[in-house]
């Protein structure tokens, strides 16, 4: 799946960009920099746009309209959600017709409808299973008739386990935390449908029939991780979650096949990494390890110093991960010149 590193941009190499939101299209109700025009630009090579989240709590029309109403044309088919991920894991699982209690909004029960499923709200109704997923409406209530269908034993689905998701406020409790109050109240850990498990992946294969797709995210765990699981090239954009520590710290199924620091490096040729006599070299950058310290030198954009430095953190790692303190001095230098 590596590009080839003779091709003018990089984006060439890929027919489908399977594109995060939260922290990579989008911060709240604001357009990341420079993704619109990026995007538009991607379009008009022949590059098909997904737009894949975790976030199950809109529908693809509301999902569609916001991208719309920031500069970023799309519809609903351009979506792909978690929770019709996991919508399509229960329909699979139990006929149509099947009551299924929603802990979440209307994304989750719009999923679950178009699978054929009847979405609940009590535990009353002896639902075969239940669906959790962010919603600003969740109540105790909720959550309680969730864990007293879990106890009774209906399967527990949740559509990502995030911890957090990025807004324009900071980063705010995700899914994961909160499907941890069923699951530490019952005992039962969920079944999950987002990334990095597979089944949002093959979601989003089956609606887009991507042959050369590129999974493009702002966050290690989730999009990196998935797409590495599924042997996918990945793009990290630096405008989201995870950061440079993150990144040369990361372990094996953490390491993305590209770095940019936004969507506009989809238009960049590929990075060119290698390995020199003094170390490894990006584009005026070398980064090298003295006394069990990585340093950095050069001089050129920051971006091609990190993806140097990466090249130097994951060779010297292996399979594990180097330690906090011994990439400490290339992201001194980083941030000295980035004031």
């Amino acid at each position: 799946m590596s590009p080839d590193m003779s091709r003018t941009s990089l984006i060439d190499a890929y027919d489908t960009l399977l594109l995060d939101l939260d922290g990579v299209v989008y911060l709240g109700r604001h357009a990341v920099r420079n993704a619109p025009e990026s995007l538009a630009a991607a379009r008009e090579r022949g590059v098909r746009l997904a737009f894949v989240t975790n976030n199950a709590s809109r529908t693809p029309g509301a999902i569609a309209a916001h991208l719309s109403d920031i500069g970023v044309p799309a519809v609903s088919d351009d979506v792909v959600t978690s929770a019709q991920a996991a919508a399509r894991l229960v329909a699979e699982r139990f006929p149509a017709g099947s009551p299924v209690l929603v802990v979440g909004g209307m994304g989750l029960r719009g999923a679950l409808r178009a699978c054929g499923l009847r979405p609940v709200t009590t535990a009353l109704d002896g639902p075969v299973a239940v669906v959790q997923g962010i919603w600003e409406g969740i109540s105790y209530g909720l959550l309680c008739e969730g864990a007293l269908a879990v106890r009774a034993g209906a399967w527990f689905v949740a559509a990502n386990a995030d911890t957090t998701m990025p807004t324009n406020r900071g980063e705010l409790p995700g899914n994961g935390s909160m499907t941890r109050v069923i699951a530490t109240a019952t005992g039962v850990e969920p079944v999950v449908a987002g990334k990095p498990e597979p089944p949002l992946h093959r979601e989003s294969m089956i609606r887009t029939g991507a042959e050369r797709p590129l999974i493009v995210g702002d966050r290690l765990d989730t999009d990196i991780e998935g797409a590495t699981r599924a042997g996918v090239d990945s793009l990290l954009v630096l405008t989201g979650v995870s950061g440079p520590l993150d990144l040369l710290t990361a372990s094996p199924w953490h390491r993305p096949a590209h770095v940019a620091m936004d969507l506009s490096g989809l238009h960049e040729p590929p990075a060119r990494v290698l390995r020199g006599r003094d170390g490894w070299e990006c584009a005026g950058w070398t980064a090298r390890w003295e006394g069990g310290r990585l340093g950095l030198s050069g001089d050129g954009d920051l971006i091609d110093g990190l993806r140097a430095a990466c090249a130097a953190a994951w060779d010297e790692a292996g399979d594990g991960r180097v330690d906090e303190d011994a990439v400490k001095p290339v992201l001194l230098t980083l941030e000295s010149l980035s004031r």
